[in-house]
C-alpha cells in the first residue's frame, strides 16, 4: 500500500494526523523522529509538532537523509521550525505566545493550500516563530499573527504550516492533509478494511504455516475480532483460550462462551481465577498489577502450550494506542502505562507473537469486525481491559471488593443500556476507590466504600471527553448501587479528559 510516514516529536496531536489521513483512505505510519524506516511505497513524509523548541538543547532533530529522499515533506509548527533551521531560517521566541483561533490568508496560490482553504480558521499553538526565511523558501499564507502561516519549497518539494492542521478546529485542515497526500504526493487511497482483511488473512498463513497458534480471548471487541480472523485463516489450528482470571465482570464467563459458540469459533475456557488472585494478593502500585496479570497469563498460556507440540505463537488484541502507550513509539514522548499485553510480557516469552491489529485504532477495529461478519451487539460493546477488574479496583485486591465492584458495574452498565445511551458512549465503568466515607443508613452513621462512575465519548481511545450524562439518570445510577450494593455510601462522577487523565483510572 502507498502510505505516508509521520515523524514524531512528541505531540500531543500526532496520533490525531494519523487518523485524519487514515480517514482519507490512505495508510498513515508513527514511527519516532529519529528512526531509520523503509522508504518503500513511502509517498510522503509528515513532520509533527512537539513541546520542545528548535532552540534548546537536545531539541529532536530528524535525521539529515530525509530531507535526501526527494519525497515530499510537510512540516506542521514544531515540523516548520525543524524545516527552517535545516536550511538556515531564524527562529526566535515570540513576544506572546499565539494559542488558539486565527484566520488564514492566501499570499500565493501553491498545491497545498488552495482557494477552498483561504480565508478559513485555523489552529495556532505556539512560542516560537519564524523570523526569517530560509533561501529558496517563500511565504504562501499568514495570519495577522504570523507573517509565515505556512512557506514552501518547491524545488526541494518541502511544505510547512505554522498551525495545526490535523486538529478539530482548523475548519479545513483535512482539505489541506487531503491536498497534500493526493495533490502533492500522488498517493492512492487503497487502505480500507476490505483490503487489510484479505493482507492479514494472507499474512497469517504465511507466517503460522502448517503449527498452531494459541489466542488470548479475554471477550473484548479487540482479542474477539483476532480470534474470529485467526479461525477464518487457519481454521481449528487457532486454539482460542478464554482465561477465567477471577477479574472479569459479573457473568462475564458465561456470555463470552456463549458469543463464541455463536460465532463458530472453538473456544477453551480456563479457570485460572485462584492463581491470579494469590499473584496479586497485597499489590496496590498499577504496573505492579499489570506486569504480574501479563506474566500470568503467560504462564497459563504456556502451560496449555505444552498439550500441542506444534504450539509457536501467541495471538493478542493489541491495538496501536497500546502500543503507542506502552513502548513510546513516539520517539521522545513518555510512557503512560505499561498494558498486559504489550510492556507487561516478560522479556523471555516462549512464543511468537502475532498481533494482527498492532496497527489499528478502536474504530477501525470494529470496522473489521463487521467486514468478518460479527454481529452489530458485540462489535459496540464497550471497551473491557485486560487485567480487567484488577485496575478499576484502586489499591488492594480481595474477593469481596471484586464482589462489591461486580454488582455495581452491573447496576451502571443495566441503566445506560435502559435508557437507550449505551451506544452513545465510548465507554463506561466503575471504578473502587480506596476511600472510606461517612454516611447515614437507617439513621445509623455508616463508614463505607466511595465509588466512581467514568464515562467517556471518543473515537479511537487516544483522546477522549467524559459524558454528558443526563443528573437525573445519574441520580438513579447512585441511588441503586447505594440502595442495592452492600458496602457503598457515597458515588461521584468523573469529569475529567484525556488528556490530562487517562480513561482507565490505572
Amino acid at each position: 500500500m502507498d502510505r505516508i510516514v509521520i515523524l514524531d516529536f512528541g505531540s500531543q496531536y500526532t496520533q490525531l494526523i494519523a487518523r485524519k489521513i487514515r480517514e482519507l483512505g490512505v495508510y498513515a505510519e508513527i514511527v519516532p523522529f529519529n528512526r531509520d524506516f523503509d522508504t518503500t511505497d513511502t509517498k510522503g513524509i509528515i513532520l509533527s509538532g512537539s513541546p520542545s523548541s528548535i532552540y534548546e538543547k537536545d531539541a529532536p532533530i530528524p535525521k539529515e537523509g530525509i530531507f535526501k529522499l526527494n519525497i515530499p515533506i510537510l512540516g506542521i509548527c514544531y515540523g516548520m521550525q525543524v524545516i527552517a533551521n535545516r536550511f538556515g531560517g531564524s527562529i526566535i521566541k515570540a513576544e506572546k505566545r499565539e494559542y488558539g483561533l486565527a484566520r488564514l490568508r492566501l499570499l500565493k496560490e501553491n498545491p497545498l493550500i488552495d482557494k477552498e482553504i483561504d480565508n478559513t480558521i485555523v489552529w495556532m499553538s505556539h512560542g516560537d516563530r519564524l523570523k526569517s526565511l530560509p533561501e529558496g523558501f517563500e511565504a504562501i499564507a499568514r495570519t495577522d499573527n504570523s507573517p509565515f502561516a505556512a512557506i514552501q519549497n518547491l524545488d526541494e518539494r518541502i511544505w510547512a504550516v505554522q498551525f495545526h492542521p490535523e486538529v478539530y478546529h482548523s475548519q479545513k485542515g483535512k482539505k489541506l492533509l487531503s491536498n497534500f497526500v493526493f495533490g502533492i504526493c500522488k498517493a492512492k487511497a487503497d487502505w480500507n478494511m476490505g483490503n487489510f482483511l484479505t493482507q492479514q488473512i494472507e499474512k497469517i498463513k504465511e507466517t503460522v504455516k502448517d503449527k498452531r497458534v494459541i489466542g488470548a480471548v479475554s471477550g473484548g471487541v479487540d482479542s474477539s475480532v483476532v480470534a474470529v480472523l485467526m479461525n477464518r485463516a487457519i481454521g481449528d489450528r487457532f486454539i482460542g483460550v478464554f482465561v477465567n482470571t477471577g477479574l472479569l465482570r459479573k457473568n462475564e464467563p458465561e456470555y463470552v462462551l456463549d458469543l463464541f459458540k455463536r460465532l463458530n469459533v472453538n473456544i477453551r475456557y480456563e479457570d485460572a481465577s485462584e492463581l491470579f488472585l494469590e499473584r496479586l494478593k497485597d499489590v496496590e502500585d498499577p504496573e505492579k498489577k499489570r506486569k504480574i496479570i501479563g506474566h500470568t497469563f503467560i504462564d497459563v498460556f504456556t502451560k496449555i502450550a505444552k498439550e500441542y507440540d506444534d504450539a509457536e505463537f501467541l495471538a493478542q488484541g493489541t491495538l496501536y494506542p497500546d502500543v503507542i502507550e506502552s513502548v513510546s513509539v513516539k520517539g521522545p514522548s513518555a510512557t503512560i502505562k505499561s498494558h498486559h499485553n504489550v510492556g507487561g510480557l516478560p522479556d523471555d516469552l516462549k512464543f511468537k507473537l502475532i498481533e494482527p491489529l498492532k496497527e489499528l485504532f478502536k474504530d477501525e477495529v470494529r470496522s473489521l469486525g463487521r467486514q468478518l461478519g460479527i454481529d452489530e451487539e458485540f462489535i459496540n460493546r464497550h471497551p473491557f481491559p485486560g487485567p480487567g477488574l484488577a485496575i478499576r479496583i484502586i489499591g488492594r485486591i480481595t474477593k469481596q471488593r471484586l464482589k462489591v465492584l461486580r454488582e455495581a458495574d452491573a447496576i451502571l452498565i443495566e441503566e445506560i443500556k435502559k435508557a437507550g445511551i449505551y451506544n452513545d458512549i465510548w465507554q463506561a465503568f466503575a471504578v473502587l476507590l480506596p476511600v472510606n466515607s461517612v454516611g447515614v443508613m437507617g439513621d445509623k452513621r455508616t463508614y463505607e466504600n466511595v465509588l466512581a462512575i467514568r464515562a467517556v465519548n471518543s473515537t479511537d481511545g487516544m483522546t477522549a471527553d467524559f459524558s454528558r450524562i443526563d443528573y437525573d439518570l445519574l441520580g438513579k445510577i447512585s441511588s441503586r448501587i447505594i440502595n442495592e450494593v452492600e458496602g457503598i455510601n457515597r458515588v461521584v462522577y468523573d469529569v475529567s479528559s484525556k488528556p490530562p487523565a487517562t480513561i482507565e483510572w490505572e
